[in-house]
């Protein structure tokens, strides 16, 4: 059985704080650690997506069809996350480090902005589920 919505809300919440605290850490940290922070960060989100797909995968047929597109942004959000690993390896020029910083920034804010849509999006579904169970139980009790 899937875990409660509780539950699921307030490991999202810790991950939010674990995900702030640890910004917060980096802009501390000397060049090494923040790559390793990194690589821990980048196996961290492989094996959310991997979660994720099993729970998709597990749903069934029907929960499938209407998550085609959350899979989709997950796939992309992956090939993105390898090509960005694949391109760090390059040699960059001192005068590109400053874009590519840039382009870091704006990239992690439309995640973090594509977070906060999510749990938005998670806050209605719960509200949703919340309220169908309200009804289940007043049809049980009529």
């Amino acid at each position: 059985m899937a875990r409660p919505l509780s539950q699921q809300l307030a490991d999202l919440s810790v991950r939010a704080k674990n995900t702030e605290d640890a910004v917060a850490a980096a802009e501390k940290e000397a060049h090494d650690k923040i790559e390793a922070r990194k690589k821990q960060a980048r196996a961290a989100a492989a094996k959310a997506t991997e979660k994720v797909n099993q729970e998709i995968k597990s749903v069934g047929d029907t929960a499938v069809r209407n998550w085609t597109a959350v899979r989709a942004k997950i796939a992309a959000d992956m090939n993105a996350l390898k090509a960005d690993v694949a391109h760090a390896k390059h040699d960059r020029g001192v005068r590109h480090t400053e874009g590519h910083a840039e382009r870091l920034e704006w990239e992690a804010g439309v995640a973090i902005d594509y977070a906060i849509a999510s749990v938005e999006q998670a806050k209605l579904a719960v509200l949703d589920a919340v309220s169908g169970r309200v009804e289940a139980e007043k049809a049980k009790a009529s």
